[in-house]
């Protein structure tokens, strides 16, 4: 669930309002978005992904929609985290090579047939 906007790291580009698919944050103008509907976050990790200058933290683990929007010294290390992890930004090494799940899909296709 979504849980942190750095107010310091956002440039207000709003791409995080723009691939939110549960409409998740409201465009402000003049400012940096705001989380105005945190329970109807989906943890799909797309804001995390398309920010340019790692602003965001989506932590996997949070449900509790009553825990404040603020972030620990420990998970502000973690902004941005997702978008490191698949490799995604100016210097960052793709990790598509990385992904085994063409592995799960041969494995159900050998055992049911090929998908139609």
């Amino acid at each position: 669930m979504i849980k942190y906007l750095s107010e310091d790291r956002c440039i207000q580009c709003n791409l995080c309002v723009k691939v939110c698919p549960t409409s998740v944050f409201d465009k402000v103008a003049d400012h940096f978005p705001t989380i105005s509907r945190q329970e109807d976050c989906q943890t799909c990790f797309l804001c995390e992904a398309y920010c340019p200058v790692d602003a965001l933290y989506v932590s996997p683990m949070l449900d509790n929609t009553n825990e404040p929007l603020t972030v620990t010294p420990e998970e502000s290390a973690m902004l941005g985290s997702y978008r490191q992890a698949i490799g995604w930004g100016k210097g960052r090494s793709s990790t598509a090579s990385l992904d085994m799940t063409h592995i799960l899909r041969d494995l159900v296709e050998d055992d049911a047939g090929p998908r139609s």
